[in-house]
């Protein structure tokens, strides 16, 4: 992963407050645990001075990690429909190169094989944990740029889908229970 990021950076370490109307604070909580998209049902705002916090705004294409916890490995993919998003500290950003396909290496953070390499590197004593060096230690392969494309967008499909079904399945339920 290190080759496929030019990057990987800890988040902004500040407290969240009520949201104010522009500036969303995603943490680790904030992460739907299925459907690995931004849960906007209960937004906050950093409690920081927005001016200095550029470094951590999100940009189209970012990933972020899970670094610490329960929760460690747990992925999310930014996307300009999220908003103005700024990230915190228990998450690490990976930034995708050009020559990849952002969506495809987020895809692969879905997969059986990223969730046993998570399992065994958070192996600590006391709370499970992988920083930026062990994220960027994980190895995929990696086809053509075009064949990223086609894939990510397939799986992307998919997931929507599912998602969709989820929840015409829980709207009938709710129905046929009244």
């Amino acid at each position: 992963m290190g080759e496929i990021a030019f990057s990987f950076e800890y988040g902004l370490n500040a407290a969240a407050i009520e949201f104010d109307g522009t500036n969303k604070y995603l943490r680790i909580t904030d992460i739907d645990d299925s459907t690995h998209k931004f849960k906007n049902d209960d937004l906050t705002s950093p409690d920081t001075d927005i001016s200095k916090s550029q470094n951590y705004l999100l940009e189209e294409g970012d990933i972020l990690f899970a670094r610490t916890g329960a929760s460690v490995g747990k992925s999310f993919i930014y996307r300009k429909s999220d908003g103005v998003v700024y990230f915190a500290g228990f998450l690490i950003r990976a930034k995708i190169r050009e020559k990849y396909d952002a969506n495809f290496v987020f895809q692969t953070t879905l997969t059986s094989q990223y969730k046993r390499y998570i399992t065994i590197t958070s192996q600590r004593s006391g709370q499970p944990g992988v920083n930026a060096q062990e994220y960027a230690d994980y190895s995929l392969m990696i086809p053509s740029l075009e064949e990223q494309c086609c894939i990510g967008t397939y799986f992307e499909n998919l997931d929507n889908l599912i998602t969709l079904h989820q929840r015409q399945d829980r709207n009938l339920l709710y129905f046929y229970s009244l």
